[in-house]
């Protein structure tokens, strides 16, 4: 069974491009109502990420997140774009999560004046949890340009509504500040696509904005000074991380949780089993805890020239069946190629390229559970060159 895909919607074509760039062999699904998606893995990763353009608003928003969730049944759904910062502590380019989403515009109209009827989703304590601990541990940007240093992540709520702020002193600017003071951000989506996620059985949604403006008037000079695809890539970058992350936790969702001492017999306890001749053996043990490694009888070197050929040749069957389209399969051929050049070369630089094109293979045909499985034994015996 394949793992559920990450759902990214974004709002602008340069939101959607950021995210874009960062997705090996991206192929298009149509759906019946003429929504567009893209659906590829994140470079270097295995996770697997349907990405569409939703267009400005809430509603929109709201509707096209409702679509993509009926039609991947996504682990999470993440929201990215751009934002304007709400407090002076918050720089341009600084990245912020919303730890919960206002929607501001609600209330009602009466002689003595406006009064809000606000509603707020909150993000779910999972993905909120996994930000923070890739934000302390510093484990994202590698993707930025070099010798920038990272940009701040804020973690706060976020004021949503159907207007784009540029005004400190606006009606709405007083309203923001008088009733949603501890809002960090104002965008125009999160509303739509917190309540989508609430009403499918609460699926986890994080709202990702990079901060492009202040918010305050002076928007068009920040936009000269192209602070859009610089919040964009921010924004994209920490997303990337996240949507790995949290693919990763949902893979692992379920698996027996180590929960003896340090040390302890249940923990050291190893099984072996080793194959003989053309035998392969799986795994034959009660409970696994931690990682498998599956390597040939010692003193017994196996034919790695021999696997990858005939790996190759299950992908041909895989293409020819129609498992994979076309581009998967350019794809993954290509990796072969790569790794079969590093197998010939044998020294540490290429045998450390021949682990690397094999699991970039292993990320394009991870949908197929065969292939997946095979293609993991030739990465073992890859990695017992080392």
């Amino acid at each position: 069974m394949s793992t559920p895909p990450i759902v990214i919607l974004t709002a602008l074509d340069l939101e959607y491009q950021a995210i874009r760039e960062k997705l090996v062999a991206p192929r298009l699904r149509r759906h019946p109502q003429g929504t567009r998606f893209e659906v590829g893995r994140l470079a270097d990763g295995r996770c697997r990420v349907a990405l569409a353009h939703v267009g400005k608003g809430n509603h929109s928003a709201a509707v096209l997140a409702e679509r993509a969730i009926a039609e991947f049944k996504p682990a999470a759904l993440l929201f990215v774009g751009v934002a304007g910062a709400l407090h002076s502590h918050i720089a341009l380019g600084d990245v912020v999560m919303a730890t919960h989403v206002y929607a501001f515009h609600g209330g009602t109209s009466q002689d003595d004046g406006f009064l809000g009827r606000p509603r707020v989703w909150e993000t779910s304590h999972i993905a909120d949890q996994i930000a923070r601990h890739i934000n302390r541990s510093r484990a994202w940007g590698h993707d930025l340009p070099p010798g920038r240093p990272l940009p701040e992540v804020h973690f706060g709520p976020i004021a949503a509504g159907e207007v784009v702020l540029n005004s400190r002193v606006s009606a709405h600017a007083r309203w923001i500040r008088e009733h949603y003071n501890d809002a960090l951000a104002i965008e125009m989506e999160g509303a739509g696509v917190a309540q989508a996620g609430q009403l499918n059985r609460a699926l986890p949604v994080v709202v990702v904005r990079g901060i492009s403006d202040r918010a305050d008037g002076s928007k068009e000079v920040t936009d000269r000074e192209a602070w859009q695809p610089r919040a964009v890539a921010n924004a994209a970058s920490f997303a990337a991380a996240l949507a790995e992350a949290l693919a990763t936790d949902e893979q692992h969702d379920g698996e027996p949780r180590a929960t003896g001492p340090k040390g302890s017999s249940a923990m050291q306890e190893t099984t072996r089993n080793i194959a003989k001749d053309n035998a392969r053996v799986g795994v034959q043990a009660g409970t696994v805890y931690g990682g498998v490694r599956i390597t040939s009888e010692p003193g017994q070197p196996a034919d790695l020239t021999a696997a990858l050929s005939d790996f190759r040749a299950q992908l041909q069957r895989a293409r020819a069946a129609r498992m994979l389209d076309e581009d998967t399969y350019s794809a993954a051929e290509a990796e072969l190629t790569v790794a079969e050049e590093a197998l010939r070369s044998d020294t540490p630089q290429s045998r450390s390229a021949l682990t690397l094109a094999l699991k970039k293979v292993r990320g394009l045909i991870a949908d197929v559970a065969e292939l997946a499985a095979n293609l993991s034994i030739v990465i073992a015996l890859a990695q017992s060159l080392s």
